[in-house]
């Protein structure tokens, strides 16, 4: 059952075609602040690294946030003496935000960043930018922590990443394995339906990107990498530690109250197996299963330990009726959200009442045994009253899935159609148009609308709700030709019933 409309679509993977000379594939951006030191060595390794071993043409683009010293000047000077590199100036400092500006206004159909101080081995650039040229992923990942990773660093940045994923996992159930290693990549298409719904622009940035994309049901690779500590790193690890922490309850909060509805963004038919109509096997169904049966372990513990409780001071029927009215109403709440994903308020009530009548089914069943067992024994031991209790409660059990799957929580996703419109425009004067997604409506989440970033080559625009987008666009100055070099690579989604409206087919 879905409680709140879709907030899009998702393209399908398509591999990239090489496209014309000239045309960058990929698009790297390095984030800098006050870096006057440490820029060029950067770049100049690295560009020297994609001419050697890039099979597509590439672009580098450093984004400055609001340096104070030289390093506007540095990045002028790499900008006018190698023609893959391209200067980009904020007056606002967050690497989020030069991420989402620099991404947002790019035409690479594959957008990657990494750190100025290269820790991670620019071998790993090659299989991290590969799934997505070939289709096969949404976004990829470097990642410190897998078992095949060879990690040079500190104790004490050692203990704090590995902490910091394992309150991911605990807290906002994330399946990545490391959200802050500054080498990660994305897809175009991925990016223009993703990015204006990510709110921080910051350190938090990377993490809450990936949290989105995964409840989104977007694929992320991860690739081991090498890599070693920067002893002059300046990054501030405490103010760091407790902004991401903030931005953790932030999204958890979010994802806890139904404002932020990703799992039900819709993926075309065909890209996603778990999307395809397979008839005799009903949707969620395995998933479902799993979730019921979490949660009905945990509330028969907790109705057993309920019972005991008031069988102290009651009656066998009477402690089974309050245990199992309290239990029943903590399964309804359980399984609303955890089994059949409805979040928000609406028909909570409505969910309860119906919960209460499967309660009155279970009750039935629970107090019948306890009456035909009191009628076969006078006096029963505690531990027969238990094992009374679990079989007629495993039978109540059977009856409440089939109750709650079909008519408490029933699936109704055909009901709520997509929002998004693919809207063409073009990328430069003489190229090919690229898709543009706007999204109708979007729920309330957060506080902090996106900013308006104005670039030299593109401007792009948010106009936002208070989290996420009521619509979302790109506008292209006179000059893009001149900055950005040849047209735009032509990369649509692909739909099974897409066709042309002027083909008489």
């Amino acid at each position: 059952m879905r409680t709140e409309p879709s907030p899009g679509n998702l393209p399908a993977r398509e591999h990239l075609p090489a496209g014309n000379a000239g045309t960058p594939v990929l698009d790297v951006v390095i984030p800098v602040y006050n870096e006057e030191k440490d820029l060029q060595p950067c770049v100049l390794r690295l560009h020297e690294h994609l001419a050697r071993t890039f099979p597509y043409a590439f672009r580098i683009t450093i984004a400055d946030n609001a340096s104070t010293d030289t390093t506007p000047l540095v990045a002028a000077r790499l900008e006018a003496e190698i023609p893959e590199v391209r200067a980009f100036r904020l007056e606002q400092k967050g690497r989020g935000r030069a991420l989402r500006t620099v991404w947002s206004a790019s035409d690479a159909p594959v957008l990657a960043y990494m750190d100025v101080d290269l820790s991670t081995d620019l071998n790993a650039l090659l299989p991290l930018v590969a799934p997505l040229i070939s289709g096969h992923s949404d976004l990829a990942i470097g990642s410190r922590l897998a078992r095949s990773s060879r990690v040079v660093r500190g104790a004490k940045r050692e203990f704090i990443s590995r902490t910091y994923n394992l309150i991911l996992r605990g807290s906002l159930q994330a399946r990545f394995s490391d959200a802050q290693c500054g080498f990660k990549a994305i897809r175009r298409d991925v990016a223009q339906v993703l990015l204006p719904l990510v709110e921080d622009t910051g350190w938090f940035f990377d993490t809450e990107m990936l949290v989105l994309a995964e409840r989104a049901g977007l694929r992320i690779h991860e690739v081991p990498v090498d890599w070693v500590d920067d002893p002059d790193s300046t990054v501030h690890i405490v103010k760091t530690a407790t902004d991401d922490l903030k931005g953790v309850w932030r999204v958890g909060r979010a994802l806890a109250t139904g404002s932020l509805a990703l799992d039900r963004l819709a993926r075309p038919f065909g890209d996603d197996p778990r999307d395809r109509e397979i008839s005799g096997v009903p949707k969620g169904l395995a998933r479902q299963l799993v979730g019921f049966c979490v949660v009905g372990g945990l509330s028969t513990l907790f109705y057993l330990l309920l019972y005991s409780g008031f069988r102290t001071f009651s009656g066998s029927q009477v402690a089974n009726a309050l245990a199992l009215l309290v239990s029943a109403v903590a399964n309804t709440a359980a399984n609303r959200r955890l089994t059949f994903g409805v979040r928000g308020r609406g028909g909570a009530v409505k969910h309860q009442a119906q919960g209460l009548v499967v309660f009155g089914i279970g009750l039935a069943l629970t107090s019948g045994s306890l009456a035909a067992l009191n009628a076969a024994t006078n006096d029963p031991a505690h531990s027969t009253e238990l094992a009374v209790l679990i079989a007629a409660n495993l039978a109540a059990t059977v009856l409440r899935f089939l109750l709650f799957r079909a008519w408490v929580f029933p699936d109704r996703r055909d009901e709520s159609p997509s929002t998004v419109v693919a809207s063409h425009t073009p990328a430069v004067p003489v190229g090919p148009a690229s898709p543009v997604y706007t999204t109708a409506t979007r729920s309330s989440y957060g506080s902090a609308p996106a900013p308006h970033e104005t670039t030299s080559y593109e401007t792009t625009s948010y106009e936002t709700t208070s989290y996420g987008t009521t619509a979302y666009g790109t506008t292209h100055s006179p000059h893009d030709h001149q900055t950005w070099g040849d047209a735009t690579m032509q990369l649509q989604p692909v739909r099974p019933n897409d066709h042309d409206p002027r083909d008489a087919r």
